[in-house]
């Protein structure tokens, strides 16, 4: 089954209120930062840039974020701030393209491809070898293919109208077992309905409250994916 995501962030989220932290704590200068970024990984970067990352000012690209964690004796993952996308997700786990591409069955420029694309399009077994391979929960795995917005569509007509119907487009988007989404699409459906019940908006359709525009809409859409993911335990 092919999945399809969103733009992949140029660089990744990084974390300067952390580097900075991290600096300190070893009573290091944002002098001895450039002088070990020359020494031990040939990165002319100045001092000043150490700071304007430190400042949130400049951003580190994956070489030099990668530099900067061995100088600082730490984990490029805790340099980043909360990874949303595959890129941000591997670099976390310090896996390269190609040690993670050999995990997921694939060539290393297939899965680089769409890595930078965004547009993920792994089956079944790649998708939850990948899951696997970073430790993605399937609510995070829907964030770094770019599928939220999708899923909260499906899951909004599947508890306003017929939710029998919306199993099998589920499945094909979110990683978890058909019998456990049947489970919680039709749990959810019968929430929705005792709410309409006890609130008598029966006169105000299901539909007519997903297709409202503005704040209400998204924040309708923003609930019910938040409520999938807490009934299905993940």
């Amino acid at each position: 089954m092919d999945f399809y995501g969103g733009a992949v962030h140029p660089t990744p989220p990084f974390n300067a209120p952390a580097a900075r932290r991290l600096r300190e704590a070893l009573g290091m200068a944002p002098g001895h930062v450039a002088y070990g970024l020359a020494a031990q990984y040939g990165l002319r970067i100045p001092a000043e840039t150490v700071v304007a990352w430190e400042r949130g000012v400049a951003t580190p690209g994956e070489r030099e974020l990668t530099a900067l964690a061995g100088v600082l004796w730490c984990a490029p993952g805790e340099l980043l701030a909360a990874a949303t996308t595959l890129r941000e997700h591997r670099m976390s786990r310090e896996l390269s393209v190609d040690d993670l591409a050999r995990q997921l069955g694939m060539t290393g420029s297939s899965y680089l491809r769409m890595e930078e694309s965004g547009r993920w399009k792994g089956n079944e077994r790649q998708s939850a070898a990948l899951c696997r391979a970073l430790g993605l929960s399937a609510a995070q795995f829907l964030t770094a293919t770019g599928r939220d917005e999708e899923l909260a569509e499906l899951l909004t007509s599947a508890v306003t109208t017929r939710w029998q119907a919306y199993v099998r487009p589920v499945a094909k988007i979110v990683p978890l077992e058909r019998g456990q989404i049947q489970d919680v699409l039709e749990q959810l459906h019968a929430d929705y309905q005792a709410l309409m019940v006890s609130t008598l908006s029966w006169s105000s359709t299901g539909q007519e409250r997903s297709g409202s525009t503005g704040d209400e809409g998204r924040a309708f859409l923003a609930r019910v994916v938040e409520q999938f993911w807490r009934t299905a335990g993940v």
